[in-house]
């Protein structure tokens, strides 16, 4: 399948890409095999790009979003972002031992934390469904009626590029190698 989806470069990359790749290497300081591969599709290169703009504005913070998006990582397997998002929050100094057990995808020590990985880890495995009570846990935890539309956001954000990756079977970035899931 890969085949069908090149590492397209910012100078070969369809035209109405190169502005989104040019600005992912900025940010990044290097190309990634996400962007280059979803380049094919410019329209779903925007869509990945603008709602994780829009996440990031989430009323969550940093450590939040990362446990909600290595969550839906973790569930879905996705190689590609577990070991992206752990790579990064290591590297933005957030705790090890969280990413670790997010991307491992066991229990956290802070409670509040790990409310915050159940309902996100319930949300999609239920497919948005809870069962009584499960959203009072998580209002109960401290967190709001927003966040909980917010992990909402994050989710879709999430399942498009672990979808994508699955697909497009994206290679593993050299800088993420060293924290990619063993199983």
């Amino acid at each position: 399948m890969s085949d069908h989806f090149p590492l397209h470069t910012r100078d070969r990359a369809p035209e109405d890409a190169k502005g989104v790749l040019a600005a992912m290497r900025n940010k990044f300081g290097f190309d990634l095999n996400l962007f280059a591969k979803m380049a094919t599709s410019s329209k779903a290169l925007k869509a990945y790009t603008g709602v994780n703009e829009i996440f990031a504005r989430s009323s969550f913070s940093p450590l939040e979003q990362q446990v909600v998006l290595l969550t839906v990582s973790q569930y879905h397997r996705c190689h590609y972002c577990v070991a992206a998002h752990a790579t990064g929050s290591l590297k933005n100094g957030l705790p090890e031992d969280v990413i670790k057990a997010v991307a491992g995808g066991t229990a956290i020590a802070d409670d509040k934390l790990e409310a915050l990985r159940q309902f996100t880890h319930k949300m999609v495995d239920q497919r948005g469904c809870l069962h009584e009570g499960e959203l009072e846990v998580f209002l109960a935890a401290g967190y709001t009626p927003e966040q909980a539309l917010e992990v909402v956001t994050g989710i879709a954000l999430k399942t498009l590029s672990n979808y994508a990756n699955h697909l497009m079977e994206t290679p593993l970035d050299e800088p993420f190698k060293a924290n990619a899931p063993t199983s």
